[in-house]
């Protein structure tokens, strides 16, 4: 910091600048994931497909993580608060677009836009937060928070918008986003002096090129990754054109780098081994990751709950979640046993998986789900920031922004590929599940007739006419197929990420080196980039 004056105002109590970092944290946070909190409300309103609203999630994705390397230099440049109120007023106006728009193409580009401030509007709150950590672990703490709030930034977003779209049009999520921006980037811009939180380096000879390319490619791998099931993969001209050019621009992209004076990536970070094992477990902690969204879907779709009493049992998960992370905080701490903490995550979320293949059933209890879904946020929290910090501390200093980049680019495409994973396996399960139910329910099936009257009567007695009884009837028995073809599902893909979350213990407990590395943020700073 270059500037004499505080950060903040010094008749400020401490609490109020925490408050007001925090509130633009979390209102940043809760960005990620709004387009699909409620996946098929988004799609009804505007009359596209679930696969369009998962990509416009990945768009936002997309431009976080390819604007982070860049970003740095602009906040460096710019006076702080300065920075903060073309970083607020941008994100409104992008938010007010969103609201008055139904046109699903532009929502791409607007959430594109979006995920470019919202990378701006993360850094200023992490930076502005480590300032007000005193400790010597202030960046460990600082990140292990950040993490966190990721991890749960699903159930969050949900509880946020859900009421919100059960009493109006899906579009005023964005509206309310605005109100949340709002009241909590005044308070945190009133409180600040205008001062440069890092030091100030010229604006000039900015690497725009590695942000056009990488962000082109992390696109082309999105649609191929979320359209390729819906067209057949390779029997689309689209996704094979996708799949040359994303070849084509990391051909290009990596050849660049290794030209540069000053690369926006370093690929020296690859012949650090560390380094190399911590991308392996952050690789399978996003495909763990991504398959915890089954269990609000099984809530769903099998239980019957509406969206919100689903995400309010994910509570319990936030409490995991915190409790996790401050067990990390602990350990990272004391530099002691990491290796530990690490197998410990890893069996709190390979027992979470097995008991939830026990626990899947047509009917259930939500009581019984409670300690289950503690348990799977205790082991994401127990192993999320250690693994992004020792990715950090796997490398030199001065290839700490590389290693950052590097993280930010694998994170965005396992997300993907768990999307994709799960909408193969999805498919392909459902297929084979229908066929081996369908194969017994014939005629000659003794429950199958008795089944179907019991519905006919059922529906009679509420006053539909006997014979369109009959019809629907077969509709409900088609119903409870597909409820049970969908379980069958969820409990095959989690006893296969079981099997994944057993290898990775064994693979930690091969891996000392693990124990051996020291973490160490201090003089690092990993992008604020963290979905």
């Amino acid at each position: 910091m270059t500037d004499r004056l505080p950060i903040f105002k010094t008749k400020v109590p401490e609490w109020l600048v925490i408050l007001s970092i925090f509130a633009v944290l979390l209102s940043s946070v809760l960005l990620f994931a709004l387009s699909t909190a409620d996946g098929t409300a988004a799609a009804g309103y505007y009359g596209a497909s679930a696969s369009d609203i998962q990509f416009s999630m990945l768009m936002f994705y997309a431009a976080v993580a390819s604007f982070a390397v860049v970003e740095r230099r602009f906040f460096a440049r710019v006076v702080t608060k300065d920075y903060l109120l073309i970083c607020i007023i941008l994100e409104i106006l992008i938010a007010y677009w969103c609201y008055h728009t139904r046109e699903i193409w532009l929502i791409f580009t607007l959430r594109f836009l979006q995920g470019i401030v919202n990378c701006g509007l993360t850094s200023i709150s992490l930076n502005l937060l480590f300032s007000r950590l005193k400790s010597e672990h202030a960046k460990e703490t600082g990140y292990t928070i950040f993490y966190g709030m990721i991890l749960c930034v699903s159930p969050l977003t949900a509880l946020f918008s859900v009421p919100i779209v059960e009493n109006y049009e899906y579009n005023v999520v964005y509206k309310a986003i605005i109100f949340c921006f709002l009241p909590s980037a005044i308070l945190l811009f009133s409180v600040m002096n205008r001062v440069h939180v890092l030091r100030k380096t010229p604006l000039y000879k900015i690497d725009w090129m590695s942000f056009v390319l990488f962000s082109t490619m992390l696109v082309l791998i999105a649609y191929v990754l979320v359209y390729g099931q819906e067209y057949d993969w390779l029997d689309d001209e689209s996704i094979v054109y996708s799949i040359l050019a994303i070849l084509f621009l990391f051909a290009v992209s990596i050849a660049r780098q290794r030209t540069l004076k000053r690369p926006a990536v370093d690929l020296a970070v690859f012949k650090s081994r560390n380094f190399a094992i911590g991308i392996v477990f952050l690789v399978i902690l996003y495909i763990i990751r991504g398959a915890f969204g089954l269990t609000s879907s099984y809530f769903i779709t099998v239980l019957g709950m509406d969206s919100l009493h689903a995400n309010e049992m994910m509570i319990f998960n936030i409490a995991g979640v915190v409790a996790g992370s401050i067990i990390a905080i602990r350990f990272m701490v004391r530099q002691k046993h990491l290796r530990v903490l690490w197998v410990m995550g890893f069996i709190f979320l390979f027992v979470f998986f097995l008991w939830m293949c026990q626990l899947f059933a047509t009917e259930a209890g939500t009581v019984n789900f409670y300690l289950p879904l503690f348990m799977q946020g205790l082991g994401a929290g127990m192993v999320m920031s250690p693994i992004v910090m020792f990715i950090m501390s796997s490398v030199p200093e001065n290839m700490s922004q590389s290693a950052s980049s590097v993280g930010i680019f694998v994170r965005f495409s396992t997300f993907s590929l768990s999307l994709a994973f799960i909408n193969f396996y999805q498919l392909y399960f459902k297929g084979k599940h229908n066929d081996d139910l369908r194969s017994n329910l014939t005629l000659l099936d003794f429950n199958l007739p008795d089944r179907l009257k019991m519905y006919q009567s059922l529906l009679s007695s509420k006053g539909m006419p006997h014979d369109e009884a009959g019809k629907a009837a077969i509709g409900l028995l088609n119903k409870a197929v597909q409820k049970q073809t969908f379980l069958q599902f969820c409990v095959s893909y989690y006893e296969w990420i079981a099997v994944l979350c057993l290898l990775s213990i064994i693979l930690i407990a091969l891996q000392p080196v693990i124990s051996r590395t020291v973490i160490n943020l201090r003089n690092r700073q990993p992008a604020a980039v963290g979905f």
